[in-house]
């Protein structure tokens, strides 16, 4: 029996050695998503009162939220309800006609009891990146609960706070079903972005003039 050439052993052990690095370096973005999240996730009870609540959008179903949209908001009504936060800033995407998610959360929590000058609409969220610039420079955010699936939150925290603020995680459970195995898949290639967005800090899809809606939304009378 011939034995493999010196040559190709090292081939081979090259590109097995080419394949790790390569395995390495793609994990770690996800590396750092989860060390920057370090000892900043909650659950609603152990939330802290951070004035303000962020819920990132999810998506919508015949125009009303899709089970995980809704599982976020109804981790903001029960964070509005103890008074752990007293303003929810939704954040969404409004990109096309027929398509308006912070109008479908706005409804969805006004219909759960919390009332509609506490809510403040983010209609050009359009990532994650662009929900926490435009939640820091145009609504004026310092400190917020922000939530989001498990999958997602490790990178919200990460991103809002690379955008300057000082952010706590509210991560919600659903159905591990085949949307919720995606976005963990999903997630793996999204640190990538993540780590270069925090990393060159690149303006949102849209900016805009800020906006004093949080603030009076924190100044307002208690309902």
């Amino acid at each position: 029996m011939r034995r493999p050439r010196l040559g190709t052993v090292r081939a081979r052990r090259r590109a097995v050695q080419a394949v790790m690095a390569l395995c390495v370096l793609a994990l770690l973005p996800s590396a750092w998503t989860h060390a920057a999240a370090d000892g900043r996730l909650r659950d609603t009870t152990g939330a802290p009162d951070a004035g303000v609540a962020v819920v990132f959008g999810a998506g919508l179903w015949n125009g009303r939220p899709t089970p995980y949209l809704a599982a976020r908001l109804d981790a903001a009504v029960e964070l509005y309800r103890t008074g752990k936060v007293r303003a929810v800033l939704v954040t969404g995407d409004n990109s096309r006609t027929g398509y308006d998610e912070p109008d479908a959360m706005r409804g969805y929590l006004t219909a759960h009891g919390v009332p509609d000058g506490r809510i403040v609409s983010d209609f050009a969220g359009f990532d994650t990146w662009d929900s926490c610039v435009r939640a820091r420079e145009v609504f004026g955010v310092r400190r917020a609960v922000l939530i989001s699936q498990h999958f997602h939150i490790r990178r919200a925290v990460a991103l809002c706070q690379a955008a300057g603020v000082e952010s706590y995680g509210v991560g919600v459970d659903n159905a591990h079903d085949l949307t919720w195995y995606y976005g963990g898949v999903r997630e793996v290639f999204a640190a990538g972005k993540a780590a270069v967005d925090a990393t060159f800090k690149p303006k949102p899809t849209f900016l805009g003039p800020k906006e004093e809606g949080v603030s009076r939304a924190l100044g307002a009378l208690a309902d």
